[in-house]
């Protein structure tokens, strides 16, 4: 706390006694990077300046407000949170900790962060900034990402709060992680903590914190038709609704092979194909290159094909998908991956 007095970094929700705004701002911040999550923070601060606000809002409202910032089952808690305190506690946030932790989508660190901020309860965060901190202070290597391990720092993070100051000690030592005690160059021989850091002792400044190994990626092939009738700007698009990737975001109607589908052929040869268009006529148009995004567990592949309708476009077989003028489609909510083809098409199209 004493370095922490002239080491403070500047960030529009530090000092905020509002819990609606921490937890707005931590909310953000979950998996994402400051410089990424401020505009997102201002504009939710924007639209919705009170709980009750973001409460009463559609749900296709709050996706695209979000849209950019991915891991979208972060909006869909914030909404349903922010409905149950709006219901249960008349619009106002709960200051109780144990009723805090049970709001759909905060854990952990987010109750201990809103509790201590907001209410000065005694509560220690524990993040990824804590986690670094702790395990080379202590020379700790159970796995921080294990059962024992988030037990085991769990109470060594309580022991070293100061429960008189929850809010100042908490930020400090989240700050003092990510700008000191960073992942890969720590700055360990001007660290205020060299004479006691029992990593920087024993020479395992780089090994820890220790994680369990971490499963590797799946690629996943999708192949999203952009169909439209002949003469027309419109096109068809539909919500996610099963229990995947992007639920609740909206699509262009998609084929998903085992395989990368390159080839014309190769599309109209899938079952899935011909299932869509039965006695319908068309022209594929255009193919995009493939996109690639980059999620947890899994890689997404994607090829956009561009098919004209020229006949018999009401036999096609779109359950529960919706026409939208092309010019519209910004009124929806997307994946990035979808954005990245509709922010520019031409630059990625091969005529067919």
């Amino acid at each position: 706390m004493s370095w922490h007095a002239t080491h403070q970094r500047p960030m529009p929700w530090k000092g905020e006694k509002n819990p609606y705004l921490i937890w707005l701002s931590e909310v953000i911040l979950q998996q994402t990077r400051v410089a990424q999550g401020l505009p997102y923070f201002e504009a939710f601060k924007t639209h919705y300046p009170t709980i009750s606000d973001l409460a009463q809002a559609r749900e296709d409202e709050v996706m695209k407000l979000w849209e950019g910032l991915g891991y979208y089952s972060r909006a869909r808690n914030m909404l349903a949170a922010a409905r149950e305190v709006h219901v249960k506690y008349g619009g106002v946030f709960p200051e109780n900790h144990e009723q805090i932790s049970a709001l759909p989508g905060v854990g952990p660190y987010t109750s201990a962060a809103i509790a201590s901020f907001a209410f000065n309860l005694p509560h220690a965060v524990l993040d990824g900034n804590v986690y670094r901190v702790l395990a080379r202070f202590e020379g700790r290597d159970t796995p921080i990402d294990s059962t024992a391990g988030k037990k085991e720092f769990a109470i060594m993070s309580q022991r070293f709060l100061d429960p008189q100051q929850p809010g100042p000690y908490n930020q400090a030592i989240m700050d003092f992680g990510a700008s000191v005690c960073t992942p890969r160059t720590p700055a360990c021989s001007s660290c205020v903590f060299n004479d006691l850091c029992r990593a920087y002792a024993g020479g395992r400044v780089q090994q820890l914190p220790v994680k369990t190994r971490k499963p590797s990626r799946r690629d996943r092939y999708f192949n999203y038709l952009v169909i439209r009738p002949a003469q027309t700007s419109r096109v068809w698009i539909r919500q996610r609704t099963a229990k995947d990737i992007w639920q609740q975001l909206y699509e262009f109607p998609m084929i998903e092979t085992d395989a990368l589908v390159d080839h014309p052929d190769g599309l109209q040869d899938l079952p899935e194909f011909s299932a869509l268009m039965p006695q319908t006529g068309f022209h594929l148009r255009n193919k995009s290159q493939p996109f690639k995004q980059e999620l947890t567990h899994q890689r997404i592949i994607a090829t956009f094909w561009e098919i004209e309708i020229v006949e018999n476009a009401e036999l096609l077989n779109l359950d529960s998908a919706i026409q939208v003028d092309r010019k519209n489609l910004n009124k929806f909510a997307f994946p990035r991956l979808i954005d990245w083809y509709l922010r520019d098409n031409s630059l990625y199209l091969e005529l067919l």
